[in-house]
């Protein structure tokens, strides 16, 4: 089952990760919107973040599932952006890679079936 989450960040330029390697390189709404999508349709993020961890074998293989069909758009609306996602991944999956991508820097506004 496909599930629509709407997503707001608030301050874009404040929308960073921890680690800048891992993190969004975006400002506008389609560039978030894409690099988001990426991330939960292939491995390349999760790798990445796989690889800097103290002990790489050891992280949980469920946190690599992705969804090629997840689809991501993003409008500006005054000084925020908000990210539509539809997938079929866990709300924890997708909450990991927004916390790599954006740190705290973002909101879940809302969440209903796709």
């Amino acid at each position: 089952m496909t599930t629509r989450y709407y997503i707001r960040l608030p301050n874009p330029d404040q929308a960073r990760g921890n680690d800048p390697d891992l993190s969004f390189r975006s400002r506008g709404a389609e560039g978030f919107a894409e690099e988001l999508q990426q991330a939960l349709r292939d491995d390349t993020l999760f790798l990445r973040w796989q690889a800097r961890q103290e002990e790489p074998d050891d992280v949980d293989p469920a946190l690599s599932a992705t969804d090629p069909a997840a689809r991501v758009t993003g409008q500006q609306d005054d000084l925020h952006i908000d990210l539509i996602v539809d997938t079929r991944l866990s709300s924890a999956l997708l909450r990991q890679r927004m916390a790599l991508l954006a740190g705290s820097h973002w909101q879940l506004r809302d969440v209903t079936a796709a």
